[in-house]
């Protein structure tokens, strides 16, 4: 687990984000957008620390793009991440009767084919940090039922908490990452809808094919999926252009394949997951998170390049 930010180095950056969110919030979600977007593509060129993990990501994600057009991809994700903060500050607003305005389901036939599938033993969602993560199992508990997420305490535990309160208004549940294999067979077997982020860097799970690199995957989603035959459901968020509308994105989901070698199925599924996230991510490069160290963990005899 990540250590926490000290209680007055929380407070300062609890009042910081206030300060930039009040504008925001006293604005329609439109405009505080746009003023969002303008305020992550200026974090884009003050950012020097972050940035250089960033590009050094897209080298390895885009080995044939220029250095331009990695700037013009890093510069079009920190915008999305104002979007972002400017729709999760008007995260108070959304209900039943006007969701609908922002999030709009494509392919939830794949979803219904899930649960046809599973016979009551609950849906696995694959997802991650990826376009407006937050809003996902926020619209879904809205439209639908609660979902449950597997998620890693923020270090502001001040913001923690806002960010929990946040997720959990419509009934979902937040499951810590250490220790969330018990509470999500339990909760499979309620015939919930479980989702698990696999886009971080982790010290334990296995090494598969990420664009052009080995990365350390975790192994949770193949090994509750391979356990409990409950399929997987890639899910993600894609925005609609430089709209405040998103496309809630349900794929085809994928149905378990035992085999005698457990840990070679292990390590096939968490490499199937994978390339699902690679190919979301090449299609929407805006939407992920380039500053995130995701190739740090390398494989016995490799050094590291961060």
């Amino acid at each position: 687990m990540a250590r926490q930010t000290g209680p007055i180095q929380a407070r300062l950056e609890y009042a910081a984000i206030a300060a930039f969110a009040a504008p925001i919030r006293a604005m329609p979600l439109e405009r505080g957008a746009r003023l969002g977007a303008w305020l992550g593509a200026l974090a884009a060129r003050l950012d020097p620390f972050e940035r250089g993990v960033a590009m050094r990501n897209l080298e390895i994600a885009f080995p044939a793009a220029s250095r331009a057009e990695r700037r013009r991809i890093l510069a079009a994700t920190y915008a999305n991440w104002g979007r972002c903060f400017a729709e999760w500050i008007h995260f108070d607003e959304l209900d039943r009767g006007n969701l609908d305005r922002f999030v709009t389901y494509r392919d939830e036939e794949n979803l219904r084919e899930a649960y046809r599938l599973t016979d009551g033993r609950g849906v696995l969602i694959l997802t991650g940090h990826f376009g407006n993560f937050e809003l996902l199992p926020l619209a879904y508990s809205i439209h639908s039922d609660p979902v449950a997420l597997v998620t890693r305490p923020l270090r502001n535990p001040l913001v923690d908490t806002a960010v929990r309160m946040a997720r959990t208004r419509f009934g979902n549940q937040a499951i810590p990452r250490a220790g969330a294999g018990r509470q999500i067979l339990r909760l499979l077997r309620k015939n919930w809808m479980v989702g698990i982020p696999l886009d971080l860097d982790t010290r334990r799970g296995v090494f598969v094919d990420f664009f052009s690199l080995k990365a350390a995957t975790s192994d949770a989603l193949a090994r509750v999926s391979l356990a409990t035959g409950a399929p997987v459901v890639p899910t993600f968020l894609v925005r609609d252009g430089a709209s405040i509308h998103h496309w809630l994105t349900f794929l085809e989901p994928i149905v378990p394949r035992r085999r005698a070698d457990r840990e070679a199925a292990v390590l096939e599924h968490t490499q199937i997951y994978t390339k699902v996230m690679e190919r979301m991510i090449r299609a929407h490069p805006d939407h992920w998170n380039w500053i995130h160290r995701r190739w740090k963990t390398r494989p016995p005899g490799e050094s590291r390049f961060y």
